[in-house]
This record gives structure tokens, C-alpha cells and sequence, in this order.
């Protein structure tokens, strides 16, 4: 098959979405078909094949909400005038994607829509926007969700939707199986005999870093280090993540029990050899759709808390790996952690190793037999194939 996924950012940018692009692309390459990618021009990305996937890109920015600018023409023109078997578009609410919703009936391959949330379905400024979108959804010829039960499957019912299907996110063998070779403790100056809290997500304001820290600075606990890994763009939290680590070196007793704060940037490969490393993954997150590094943690054998958002509570359920956090939601669906609640939850799980021991095993084992990504394309690989064997009246379920 000629593939096209089309998605704002991509390799060598880092991120969720990224990352499942990346993932997908390369598997399906893999697998024997040819993947092409359409994202933004980066000036960081040397070259338009990576792992096999090729890769256009576009000097474009902005959504249909807040306006675009740059190469749209030029990548309208892309979309109707080059042949593929099928146009996947990752996620809503950015030009990759809001570009070709006016095109859906002229674009001739078979389309699929991976909405991966709908993060403003419901601010004022996206009104108009999904009152288009209820329209659009039915255009596709498959759209794919990451949830049972999320503000974006639920929309697409609403709206009455039928081409719908779920398939979950995932994680990665080729780095979760293999050696990393790399002692993170070492690296960072964490002793070994510390109690290690983990929490990956970028500084964007909305990862739970402020909350995550006050349940680490109260909870009642010796000898242990909360290492939060993300990535600085030199905005969102990142000023305030610096203050706070500061801070807290200041108060007397996280000397006296010689609890240690570090936030830091690291590489893929040390970021993987710190999930493997540590004791527990803490995520009181503000809002997500299926949030990845919840599938790392089962991957890296790290049993983890989490606030409910997006579809962590499912992700829990169908793992035994996790529990979530107490949670209250705003008005927009935001999650946000009950700090008292939540450390008297990390108090007792650093309590239990036995219980710890449980959620890890399960999670591997869930993960290692459903949610790989090899297994995960393959799932892609059979809608895109039944698709074009079969045309839209393919049956899935969801």
C-alpha cells in the first residue's frame, strides 16, 4: 500500500503524537509499505527518509480556528494531486489536518481521522469548528479512537457516526526489550538504595509538575528522589519547575530525609533506561487522550498513579498496572489532582512493595500481549487493507 500520514510535528521533534506517527510509519515500512509523512518544515531535520519513511514537509503554522499561514496552496495541491491508497490524518485542531477537512469529498484515496482527543472541543474559540466537524466525521471513510469512552468517541456518537473503530496506543519493544546500557542513577547522582519516582511529560503547563511535586514534598517518606524528565521549549512551566526545584533544597526537612527533587532534560535512550531504573511513575496530568507514557510504564515494568484523565482509568482496567489518583474536573474537562488524597495514595503504594510487585508483573504481561507496537500496526495495517478491499462498508468495532 501507498500510505500518507499527515501530522503537525515529526521526527526529529518529540512528543506524543510524534511518537505515534513515528512508531506506525516505521512498522508499517516494516511491513512492506510505502509510508510518506506531510508535517512541518524543521530546520533540526537533515534529511526527508528516516527509517525508511519519507518525509515532505511544509513551512505552514496555525489551525482553522486561529488562522493558518504559509504553504497552504502548495500542500492543498499535495493532498489532491498526488496518488495514495490511503491519507490518515493524526490529530484535530492543527493544519495537517484542518486543510484537508474542506477536501474530504475530492481527495480520491480512502481517508481515516485518528482525532487523538479533541483538546477544544469545549473552549468557545472551537465553536464553530466542531459544528463543521459534526459533518466531517462522516466523511471519513474510518475514524479512529484511542478510547471507549472519551470526549472525542462520544462526540462521533452523538453525532451519530458508525465508521468508527478503536485501537489503542502503545509502546515499544525495540526499546523496552533491549539493553540500554546506561545507568541513570549514575548519571544523575541518585543513590542506589533511593526510593525512584518517575514522571515524564514536557514542560507545557499542563503535564501535573506543580502537583506532582507538592505530593512528593509532602509525603511522608525517606531516602527517595522524584526525577521528572521533560522537555524545555522555554516556555509553559518551565521557569516555575526551576523556582520550585529550588525551593524545595531550601526546606529543612527534605534534608533530613534526604529527599532529592531533579528536573532535567535527557535523551530517548536515558529517559528509557530511567523508566526501566524506576520504582514508581507518578502522572497527576491536567489533560490528555491516551497518554503513552502510561503504556511505558507497563513496558518498563514500573507501576504508576495517575489523575483521572483522558483514558487512564480504561488504560487501568486493562491493565491491573496502575491506580488513579482522586480527581476533579473544570468546566473545559481538565483533571486535576486532590493533593491530600494523592499523597495519602503515594504513601501507601511506597509502602507496599508486594502490591507494587503485582501491578508490575500484570502490566508487562498486558502490555507484552496487546499493546506492543508491532501488534498495534498490524491492527492499522488490517483497517487500511480492509478498507481498500473492501470499501467503507468495512466492518470494525468500537
Amino acid at each position: 500500500m501507498k500510505i500518507l500520514h499527515t501530522v503537525e510535528l515529526y521526527s526529529p521533534s518529540v512528543g506524543g503524537i510524534q511518537e505515534v506517527v513515528r512508531q506506525l510509519s516505521e512498522h508499517l515500512v516494516k511491513l512492506g509499505h510505502d509510508v510518506t509523512v506531510a508535517t512541518t518544515k524543521l530546520s533540526d531535520r537533515k534529511e526527508n527518509m528516516i527509517n525508511g519513511v519519507k518525509i515532505v514537509e511544509f513551512e505552514i503554522s496555525g489551525n482553522m480556528a486561529r488562522g493558518m499561514k504559509g504553504e497552504v496552496r502548495h500542500y492543498r495541491d499535495y493532498l489532491l494531486n498526488t496518488d495514495f491508497d490511503i491519507v490518515t490524518n493524526f490529530a484535530a485542531q492543527q493544519w495537517a489536518t484542518d486543510i484537508m477537512l474542506p477536501l474530504l469529498e475530492s481527495v480520491k484515496a480512502k481517508k481515516i481521522f485518528v482525532p487523538t482527543g479533541f483538546s477544544g472541543l469545549y473552549r468557545p474559540e472551537y465553536k464553530e469548528y466542531f459544528e463543521s466537524m459534526k459533518a466531517w466525521l462522516h466523511r471519513y471513510d474510518m475514524n479512529v479512537f484511542l478510547s471507549h469512552d472519551y470526549r472525542d468517541i462520544n462526540f462521533a456518537r452523538e453525532c451519530g457516526v458508525k465508521k468508527i473503530t478503536l485501537i489503542p496506543n502503545g509502546a515499544g519493544e525495540d526499546e523496552f526489550l533491549s539493553d540500554t546500557n546506561l545507568d541513570v542513577r549514575k548519571l544523575l547522582g541518585i543513590p542506589q538504595v533511593h526510593f525512584l519516582i518517575l514522571h515524564v511529560g514536557s514542560h507545557t503547563g499542563m503535564k501535573g509538575h506543580s502537583e506532582a511535586i507538592k505530593m512528593f514534598s509532602k509525603a511522608c517518606m525517606r531516602n527517595a528522589t522524584f526525577l521528572i524528565i521533560a522537555n524545555d521549549f522555554g516556555v509553559g512551566c518551565v521557569t516555575a519547575c526551576k523556582w520550585k526545584t529550588r525551593f524545595f533544597y531550601l526546606r529543612p526537612k527534605h534534608k533530613f530525609y534526604d529527599k532529592r527533587l531533579i528536573v532535567t532534560t535527557l535523551s530517548r535512550k536515558e529517559t528509557v533506561a530511567a523508566y526501566k531504573e524506576a520504582d514508581l511513575f507518578l502522572f497527576p496530568s491536567n489533560i490528555e487522550c491516551s497518554p503513552l507514557v502510561l503504556f511505558e510504564s507497563m513496558a518498563s515494568k514500573t507501576p504508576f498513579l495517575t489523575t483521572d484523565v483522558g483514558n487512564a482509568s480504561e488504560i487501568v482496567e486493562w491493565s491491573k498496572a496502575g491506580m488513579i489518583l482522586p480527581t476533579v474536573k473544570d468546566s473545559e474537562g481538565c483533571s486535576m489532582a486532590n493533593i491530600a488524597g494523592s499523597v495519602e495514595m503515594l504513601e501507601e503504594i511506597h509502602r507496599d512493595s508486594q502490591k507494587r510487585k503485582k501491578m508490575q508483573e500484570s502490566g508487562f504481561k498486558e502490555w507484552q500481549e496487546r499493546f506492543t507496537w508491532r501488534k498495534i500496526a498490524m491492527e492499522y495495517e488490517n483497517m487500511y487493507q480492509s478498507l481498500i478491499r473492501e470499501g467503507c462498508n468495512a466492518v470494525f468495532s468500537a
